[in-house]
């Protein structure tokens, strides 16, 4: 389509140029006064030069690359955030949505997500809803974030909603950064105690082991497996135990993707003496903020319970949603099918069955969400606290082993010399 520019005005009444393909003037000017431009100067057909024909022949390419490299970015969790803030402020500004997710794709940082937003203001433009739009894009745009976008739309209250999806949002990138940073020092700790094991194995032990067969003399069957074990990883065999690790490692990737896997993995998670009962306050946590927040923005309990089942990030958690769900299709309240389920506490049911007698139930969810978010900041500080220690003493525990095993020849010949 050609390209046409003239002078608008916006809604502030600030005047720039605007670049605009269509088919005809008349079609722009349509454009751009449903856009709430004011149109200053008549609407003209931009015409390409013979340098600008000529330079064309390699933007194809370019942009081909600029749109690989856009769509290969990934949209994190933060970008969202910024999206439903930005949009929500500026919809309640009073800024029309059309001009709102403009001037957003003009300013995001994210490249996918500035062309989704392109995209997505193409088609608000065509006449498609804002939900309907977003539903393109279920790898960026969540059932949860849909399903509220089309209740706000619903219940003309979109920026009310957008400003709960973004402090949704912002409250569980706090929980995940919690998480990480939780989970960052041992998993690095760990690595390095089992690099410099394996450091010292292959590289360190074989000095002493010319050493011993210099002297003749008889090892302890310890250092002797350690020896074995060394010359195993330096040989051809340690090829295969290597293959042999990652099979293991992506045959349990694959069993992991399966719903038996899963199910499996996370109930196992859930038995486990520390990590199960993070795990457990975790998931409460995310259900019930979840819950409470599509309940409040005009979310059906539901379509809200299936959005729950599917966005609760726990096997377990989800058949126990699902179970309340098919409850409260056959006329039951909420708190009774919950009461069933062991995942969730004492206190969390009564606490439900109180909102639900008062009807003040999200409210009450978002109660619970807060109390149990302050829980499992308190677990992580205090496994973090407990992990330290236990992840010096396993690095002193595997540079010892080896190191016993270097030295336990040598108490053995200086013991042989002095008798």
């Amino acid at each position: 389509m050609p390209n046409y520019q003239c002078k608008v005005r916006d809604q502030r009444g600030e005047p720039f140029q605007k670049t605009l393909s269509g088919a005809n003037v008349a079609e722009v000017r349509n454009r751009l006064r449903n856009m709430g431009y004011l149109i200053v100067t008549p609407i003209t057909l931009l015409k390409e030069g013979k340098s600008t024909a000529n330079a064309k022949l390699a933007v194809p390419l370019i942009a081909s690359i600029q749109q690989r490299l856009a769509m290969g970015q990934k949209v994190q969790l933060n970008d969202i955030t910024l999206f439903s803030r930005q949009f929500a402020t500026m919809i309640n500004a009073g800024v029309s949505m059309v001009r709102a997710l403009n001037i957003i794709a003009e300013q995001t940082p994210n490249a996918r997500l500035r062309r989704i937003i392109a995209e997505i203001l193409a088609r608000v433009e065509a006449g498609s809803s804002l939900s309907d739009s977003f539903t393109r894009y279920p790898e960026v745009f969540s059932n949860l974030f849909i399903g509220m976008v089309r209740a706000g739309e619903a219940g003309g209250v979109l920026d009310e909603v957008l400003l709960r999806i973004s402090a949704f949002l912002e409250a569980s990138a706090k929980l995940r950064r919690q998480i990480k940073s939780a989970m960052t020092y041992p998993i690095a700790v760990g690595v390095l105690a089992i690099l410099m094991f394996v450091g010292m194995l292959l590289w360190l032990l074989p000095i002493f082991t010319n050493m011993f067969a210099q002297m003749d003399a008889k090892l302890p069957a310890y250092t002797q497996f350690l020896i074995d074990l060394s010359n195993t990883l330096r040989s051809p065999s340690g090829l295969l135990v290597f293959g042999g690790i990652v099979g293991a490692v992506m045959l349990f990737r694959r069993f992991a993707a399966t719903e038996q896997g899963k199910h499996i993995i996370d109930r196992y998670l859930l038995q486990l003496p520390i990590i199960g009962v993070l795990t457990q306050k975790i998931g409460v946590s995310r259900f019930t903020r979840t819950l409470g927040t599509l309940i409040r923005s005009g979310v059906p309990l539901l379509n809200a319970l299936e959005i729950v089942r599917d966005s609760s990030g726990n096997m377990v958690i989800s058949g126990a949603v699902e179970d309340v769900r098919q409850a409260v299709r056959e006329g039951e309240p909420v708190s009774k099918p919950l009461e069933q389920a062991d995942i969730f506490p004492p206190m969390v049911t009564q606490m439900i069955s109180v909102g639900e007698e008062t009807g003040a139930i999200d409210a009450m969810l978002e109660k619970i969400a807060d109390f149990y978010d302050q829980e499992v900041e308190a677990t992580i500080k205090s496994l973090t606290s407990l992990l330290e220690p236990l992840m010096m003493v396993g690095i002193a525990a595997l540079v010892g082993s080896i190191m016993l095993g270097m030295y336990l020849p040598l108490f053995s010949i200086i013991n042989a010399v002095g008798k």
